[in-house]
């Protein structure tokens, strides 16, 4: 985490404070995942080389999470271009790091809030003037966390080493000065502490050869992804528009079903009125045929009418005084009456007459017993 911070507040960025925590567990749960060797290419592991100095050689060793492997040692003249050759390739890459004596570091614990985790350096450098004797500009200066102590507090450590024992016999090779990505010490057992003394200015951050390559397959990558994005919305937009169309056919035929429905309906009704109209009053042959049994052989009809429910009969008879009373007490009309007076026809020796009558409706026809015979 501390490193991760560092690298984004070498460009100007800085994680706000109370974020730590979420980070290393989303951090942790990602490595989980990752090879060892990804890992190293993302700046993620704890793998790096330690450097320092040992009776006139310079001595080489790879730190990883399993512990410290030494590598070479080889004389302090040798300049580092040298060493590369001696690497493995999977192992240049990785940062070095010079390791201190524990003798050239002053260590001190300090106790904090444990909102100061977030800004552990800043705190850091005011504590040099009150835990040390020496000015923060008088020495290279790290702290790490230990833990907390109850919930309101942080146990942590301050690592301070005066500038004059960085540059001294002691210290750092001046051949490896501009090459190193860190200054670590060891502790009371010999093992390095996992600090990193050197100002964030000074440290060297080793170019991979592979980053165009890999920048190319991220910017290929995206391209990738955002041609998908692109075919996937263009496909979802088609399914969209044939799903749009299917709705549109679906309600043009939901519409004509409809209408179809409301003609049958219309149908369906104008049958039954007619239906109606037709069982209130008696059929046209039912009318004729009672006339045919009810006027007399010397009776000729000139027009016969069958208007609503009004039954209409002009024509010429020599009984046209008696036909209201034969056509009376008939069961398809009633009130049969004479319209008008007769006028007499002499050449023939017949009367013209005019009748009306209202129709009856017909009687209703009795439903047929249960079981019975139809």
């Amino acid at each position: 985490m501390t490193a991760w911070r560092q690298s984004l507040e070498r460009i100007g960025l800085r994680i706000p404070p109370g974020s730590g925590g979420f980070w290393r567990w989303w951090q942790a749960a990602l490595l989980a995942w990752l090879p060892a060797r990804w890992q190293w290419r993302l700046g993620f592991s704890p793998a790096r080389l330690l450097l320092w100095r040992e009776g006139g050689e310079v001595a080489l060793a790879w730190q990883r999470a399993q512990g410290v492997e030494p590598l070479a040692r080889l004389p302090e003249a040798v300049p580092p271009a040298d060493w590369d050759a001696l690497l493995p390739p999977r192992l240049r890459p990785l940062p070095r790091y010079w390791l201190l004596p524990a003798s050239a570091a002053l260590r001190r614990p300090l106790r904090l809030p444990a909102a100061a985790a977030a800004r552990l350096q800043d705190v850091a450098r005011f504590e040099i003037d009150r835990q040390t004797p020496f000015a923060a500009d008088q020495v290279w200066f790290d702290a790490r966390a230990l833990g907390h102590h109850g919930d309101a507090q942080l146990d942590a450590e301050l690592v301070v080493v005066p500038r004059r024992v960085v540059d001294g016999d002691a210290g750092i090779a001046p051949a490896w000065r501009e090459l190193l990505a860190g200054v670590d010490v060891r502790d009371g057992d010999g093992q390095p502490l996992r600090v990193n003394l050197l100002p964030l200015a000074e440290r060297h951050v080793r170019r991979d050869p592979m980053a165009r390559w890999n920048l190319a397959v991220l910017a290929t990558g995206l391209i990738a992804l955002a041609i998908g994005a692109q075919w996937l919305l263009d496909n979802r937009a088609g399914a969209a528009d044939a799903l749009e169309e299917q709705v549109r056919g679906d309600a043009q035929r939901a519409r004509q079903v409809a209408m179809q429905r409301e003609e049958l309906t219309a149908l369906i009704e104008g049958a039954a009125f007619f239906e109606q109209q037709r069982a209130a009053r008696p059929a046209a042959i039912e009318v004729w045929n009672e006339l045919s049994q009810r006027l007399p052989d010397g009776t000729y009809l000139e027009k016969f009418s069958l208007e609503g429910d009004q039954l209409q009969l002009i024509g010429l008879s020599d009984e046209a005084a008696a036909l209201v009373e034969r056509l009376d007490g008939a069961p398809t009309w009633r009130k049969p009456a004479l319209t008008g007076v007769l006028q007499s026809d002499a050449g023939k020796g017949r009367d013209r007459f005019t009748i009306t009558a209202t129709l009856a409706a017909p009687p209703a026809t009795p439903a047929p017993a249960a079981g019975g015979a139809r």
